[in-house]
């Protein structure tokens, strides 16, 4: 029987290389799977291409992965929010590469990478510094741009509860790009509060099939980011 479950956190990211190309869920603290990111800071791969909404908070999380070097650029929506203090000066140093991609592009980028969807054309960002470089069509008297599909080597993903098969179902809003994320990376890796028995999760509930994910991890105590920042914790 096919059973996707991993003993320990180490174990599930011992084989990101260096320069790999990582998708992190979360949306801000929602959905980010901290411990999943710690564990990659432990074994240490480095010039890694992160792809996530944000650049974290604090020194803790996707923000520590940042702050220990291990990011050469990241592909995101949001490089600075309330508690970001490690990408804008890492930036602004010239330390670290950025892409810069509008919320729903991305969202349709990985969507798109992960049903096999080269490109797709957009009237976002037409008209920006966003356009520069890309292919611009006119439609119905309107102006596109081309924007390609996104994939990683690996995603890190944060759910509720998965069962032995890798099925998932997420806790409310903190599901937001983990779906297709699952969907556009080589190798999804996943931690989960719980492992159910499998067949006991409805399938009509099943947000993410198991046949997009290839291990769980069991963290049943997962870290709230807010209230390491809160506490002005550091990693490592």
């Amino acid at each position: 029987m096919i059973d996707k479950r991993v003993a320990s956190l180490a174990s599930a990211v011992a084989d990101i290389r260096d320069g790999a190309s990582i998708m992190i869920g979360g949306f801000g603290e929602a959905g980010s799977p901290i411990e999943l990111i710690h564990a990659l800071i432990d074994q240490g791969a480095r010039s890694l291409t992160v792809i996530s909404n944000n650049t974290g908070s604090g020194r803790v999380g996707l923000a520590a992965l940042i702050a220990n070097g291990q990011v050469a650029k990241m592909i995101c929506s949001y490089p600075r929010s309330v508690n970001s203090m490690v990408f804008p000066e890492l930036y602004r140093a010239g330390k670290i590469a950025l892409e810069l991609v509008p919320q729903g592009t991305l969202a349709e980028r990985i969507r798109a990478g992960g049903a096999g969807i080269p490109a797709f054309f957009t009237a976002t960002g037409v008209g920006t510094v966003l356009a520069e470089g890309k292919e611009l069509r006119r439609f119905a008297e309107r102006d596109y741009l081309m924007e390609l599909g996104l994939r990683a080597d690996f995603a890190l993903i944060k759910a509720e509860a998965a069962d032995r098969y890798g099925n998932l179902v997420f806790n409310k809003t903190a599901r937001n790009f983990a779906p297709i994320m699952c969907m556009a990376a080589q190798t999804t890796i996943v931690q989960v509060k719980k492992i159910v028995t499998a067949g006991s999760i409805d399938p009509e509930i099943v947000v993410t099939p198991g046949i997009f994910v290839n291990r769980v991890i069991v963290v049943a105590k997962p870290a709230q980011e807010s209230q390491l920042v809160k506490e002005e914790r550091c990693y490592p």
